[in-house]
């Protein structure tokens, strides 16, 4: 049940964002989710579509999820895995001296903004 809470937070950023830069329409937000985020994406799109409604910078702005894959770093050896194909055992040496390296992120990627926004036509203004 975290996503709301991503999904509130995530707003709040946007808006505080699209208001630092004077722009008056998100029109796409991309997300970068790391594959063992314990994100649900399905839920995390319907907390998305609910709650930018209440959002007028939001408001029409579609939401693009791309993922992240989980990688583990092992001491022991120095290599890396797959995390999700392995868990938290080194498939090469089968030590448990691992620590996961990526994929528990969760990271605006980027954000566009309707055409005709200044920040849309000048990213410099003056």
């Amino acid at each position: 049940m975290h996503e709301m809470g991503i999904i509130l937070h995530l707003a709040k950023t946007l808006e505080e964002t699209a208001e630092q830069e004077k722009i008056s329409k998100i029109t796409r937000v991309t997300l970068e989710i790391g594959e063992v985020s314990g994100i649900l994406t399905d839920y995390f799109v319907e907390c998305w579509n609910y709650f930018r409604r209440k959002h007028p910078v939001l408001e029409t702005a579609e939401l693009e999820l791309q993922t992240i894959p989980a990688v583990t770093w092992c001491d022991a050896c120095k290599r890396t895995y797959p995390t999700v194909q392995y868990g938290r055992t080194c498939p090469y040496c089968q030590s448990g001296e691992t620590w996961l390296l990526k994929g528990n992120e969760c990271i605006i990627k980027e954000i566009e903004v309707e055409d005709g926004d200044p920040q849309a036509a000048d990213p410099y203004p003056k």
